[in-house]
């Protein structure tokens, strides 16, 4: 989660990473950290059970995933994103980028990604928050990776 403005997301997406049994939730740029209460409000204690991270150099990490063999997937709509359903997964194991409410990922960090993908919308926003992407995201992934094994 990259430059995410309320505790309250971030609390929501602890939860998200709990249920659907995410390895590692990095939060980097100004995304706040726990302790915190209005994470724990929303997390419901998740983030004591979700391995966790604050990432101060995040194109070096994502630089280090990358050499280790991760796939880098950006949860954006741009003009060449694949929606969600027809993204095929790899074996690797897979980073998701989460951008800010407001203004998604930042254009310099869609640049390190592999994929992008988004989540097919139907209505006139064409926008969620970004707690609730981030689990519909996270509920496909877990689909298209249990079909995958």
């Amino acid at each position: 989660m990259h430059n995410i403005r309320s505790m309250h997301n971030v609390g929501s997406a602890f939860r998200s990473c709990d249920a659907f049994g995410v390895h590692e939730l990095w939060l980097s740029g100004y995304t706040p950290i726990p302790p915190r209460p209005e994470i724990t409000k929303t997390a419901l204690g998740a983030e004591d059970y979700v391995a966790w991270k604050q990432i101060d150099d995040l194109p070096s990490a994502v630089n280090l995933l990358k050499e280790n063999g991760y796939s880098i997937v950006a949860l954006e709509q741009t003009d060449s994103s694949i929606p969600l359903d027809a993204y095929h997964i790899s074996a690797k194991p897979t980073c998701l980028i989460l951008g800010n409410e407001v203004t998604g990922i930042d254009t310099e960090l869609l640049h390190y990604a592999d994929a992008c993908v988004e989540i097919p919308q139907f209505g006139m926003k064409h926008s969620l928050n970004v707690s609730v992407a981030a689990g519909v995201a996270l509920y496909a992934f877990y689909e298209k990776f249990k079909k995958h094994d």
